[in-house]
């Protein structure tokens, strides 16, 4: 394994461990800190998709998986105020949706990695962070999904509110959902620059 492959599994194992940290903690009303954190993941696969292909982009999106499931087991063993910190539902939607939104947005920066230098991570990004966060609090918290923990209660993430506390009336994991999304897109938006900078870095060592 090259160096280079090596860096990059371990920041995307930082990020993961990070978030899955992080998201224990609330930001605001809507969000949590590793909100923040996690759309780093798509930055790590993007650099490595650009300077060293999708063979080496796809080793460190499954290190990432495999980092996440260690974190969701360890996650289910600590039990809190309301029970495990990771209940069954949650594992099983973090992993599924880092998964498929991962190898998604390698598979679309591929497509469009021949274009202007922004076009391929920045749609590969927000098309992977959309499905990342359509899969993940769907399965986490929908209520047409209970049968996947039937011990699990997840009645508070339905109550209905005004989404975001001031549109229209939806159930609460929406908002959530909603304004994790939000804060995904404005982040894939950011990435571009230090995306831009690294491969130029690393494209010029590699000269």
């Amino acid at each position: 394994m090259e160096k280079a492959h090596f860096i990059g599994i371990l920041a995307m194992a930082a990020i993961v461990v990070a978030s899955n940290i992080l998201v224990q903690f609330l930001y605001g009303q809507w969000l949590t800190w590793g909100a923040f954190t996690y759309p780093l993941a798509f930055l790590v696969t993007d650099v490595m998709n650009r300077v060293y292909g999708r063979v080496a982009a796809r080793r460190v999106v499954l290190a990432g998986f495999a980092v996440g499931i260690v974190c969701s087991f360890i996650g289910t063993q600590i039990v809190g105020e309301f029970g495990p910190l990771v209940t069954l539902r949650i594992a099983m939607g973090s992993g599924l949706a880092f998964l498929t939104a991962q190898l998604l947005d390698i598979a679309i920066f591929n497509r469009l990695r021949e274009g202007t230098w922004w076009r391929a991570p920045m749609v590969s990004s927000i098309i992977g962070s959309s499905v990342d966060t359509a899969l993940f609090f769907t399965i986490a918290f929908s209520a047409s999904l209970t049968f996947l923990e039937p011990a699990n209660d997840v009645s508070w993430s339905g109550e209905i509110l005004p989404l975001l506390g001031m549109g229209p009336e939806a159930p609460l994991w929406v908002s959530l959902a909603v304004a994790d999304w939000m804060v995904k897109l404005v982040l894939a938006l950011i990435a571009l620059v230090p995306f831009r900078i690294i491969v130029g870095s690393l494209t010029a060592r590699a000269t």
